[in-house]
């Protein structure tokens, strides 16, 4: 496990266990949030975009979240480990509107400088159809990837895997699964 790739919906907790992970193995930790976004909420020219992040792909080892569709083959070629959210979308609509509420007008530690956190009806809807409208095309483009795939369906199966981790022993090579 030396490039982890964690995806899903907004809200399921992507930053959260790259954080932790990130602790736990010393991988650096590559938010997505962090190197699109700039300051105001502004789109980077897609050239631009994706030059940062094949600059960030080629890094030796990382734990890198975030969604970011048009973006996921060109990550899948790079990870060796895929850990992919399937939450209830109930969940994620929760998680997000308690972020927001907790969050409003701060920048989050996860996301990028001069984007503080805000409601968005658009977001909004784009978790509450994320499951149905873009989990299919992720799944699709998983069906080739040939490293580690974990799929967590629960809050429960995060801890679990946390667990794991934390008790295997010093210098063991870590495997997820």
């Amino acid at each position: 496990m030396r490039r982890v790739l964690i995806l899903g919906c907004s809200g399921a907790g992507k930053s959260t266990l790259a954080r932790r992970l990130g602790e736990m193995t010393g991988l650096p930790v590559v938010h997505l949030d962090q190197l699109y976004w700039r300051p105001g909420w502004v789109e980077p020219e897609r050239e631009q975009w994706l030059s940062s992040l094949a600059r960030a792909l080629q890094c030796d080892a990382w734990i890198m979240d975030g969604h970011f569709g048009s973006s996921i083959s060109m990550r899948l070629e790079a990870a060796d480990t895929v850990i992919l959210f399937d939450f209830p979308t109930t969940i994620c609509i929760r998680r997000v509107l308690t972020r927001v509420l907790r969050s409003l007008g701060k920048t989050r530690p996860d996301m990028a400088n001069g984007c503080p956190e805000r409601f968005d009806w658009e977001f909004m809807r784009f978790v509450w159809s994320f499951r149905k409208q873009r989990l299919p095309h992720v799944m699709k483009k998983l069906e080739s990837f040939r490293g580690e795939l974990i799929v967590l369906r629960k809050p429960r199966e995060v801890r679990d895997l946390l667990l794991r981790l934390q008790s295997a022993p010093a210098g063991e090579s870590i495997r997820l699964a």
